[in-house]
């Protein structure tokens, strides 16, 4: 068998992971043990592998999740309150596949954005498109696009996805423009997509933040109804992180 032909045939075709595995067994001694039956298995398996990669590495780059965090790195010995059962019962991802929400509430530092990075980290593994926005920063975005022509680009981003991260909610009250922008997207998702939401503030008090008795009425119904929540407690996980590296 010609070698550098056939790997060149793989690579027009665009099969990468069989080039890289065809290469390995000519030139390994293990090559000329098997049949082509398991050559031609093993060249598969290869560039199944090699796909998968690529599509996870194409879904995070998109996500733009904020941390490189994931489900199996979840530290449960800190006392903040997180359910160990619960929490990787979320983890498999049936709230996603439902449409439904989650809500990781809790006061700062105890590590809910990094919980949702986790969460979307495992989406992406399990093949859903992911896309994390902070509030503050999505708000920003979407005055700009209104000026620039890509608002109804960026609101279907956000309305498409499996799962949408909105992190840092209530950070501020809502102005008109955001109650609306908001409303949008909540609306837009209703039963088509999960969103995962976290906030310094109780679920209870989100009514005030929005403003618009109507609106915010319309908004909680949407997200509030058929949500999970997770609500944590303890002190600042930065500020234990300082003062543990300062008496190091």
């Amino acid at each position: 068998m010609l070698t550098h032909p056939t790997l060149d045939q793989l690579r027009q075709l665009g099969l990468a992971g069989m080039a890289r595995a065809f290469e390995e067994l000519a030139t390994s001694p293990r090559g000329a043990e098997l049949d082509h039956g398991e050559w031609l298995g093993l060249l598969l398996d290869r560039e199944l592998a090699d796909r998968q990669d690529r599509r996870l590495r194409a879904r995070l780059r998109y996500a733009r999740l904020r941390h490189q965090a994931t489900v199996e790195d979840v530290d449960y010995r800190t006392p903040r309150g997180l359910d160990r059962a619960l929490f990787q019962k979320l983890a498999l991802g049936g709230w996603i596949e439902e449409r439904h929400n989650l809500v990781i509430e809790g006061p700062t530092g105890v590590g809910k954005s990094w919980l949702a990075c986790a969460l979307g980290h495992r989406a992406c593994r399990d093949n859903h498109s992911v896309l994390y926005q902070r509030i503050p920063r999505m708000f920003a975005d979407l005055a700009l696009a209104r000026g620039d022509g890509r608002y109804a680009r960026l609101m279907r981003a956000l309305g498409g996805v499996k799962l949408l991260i909105l992190d840092d909610w209530g950070l501020e009250p809502l102005g008109a423009e955001q109650r609306h922008d908001l409303l949008e997207i909540i609306e837009e998702r209703y039963g088509r997509g999960a969103t995962l939401i976290t906030s310094q503030i109780p679920v209870d008090r989100w009514h005030d933040l929005i403003g618009d008795p109507t609106i915010a009425d319309a908004i909680l119904d949407r997200i509030v109804h058929n949500a999970q929540r997770i609500q944590l407690r303890g002190e600042s996980l930065r500020r234990k992180k300082a003062q543990e590296s300062a008496m190091a």
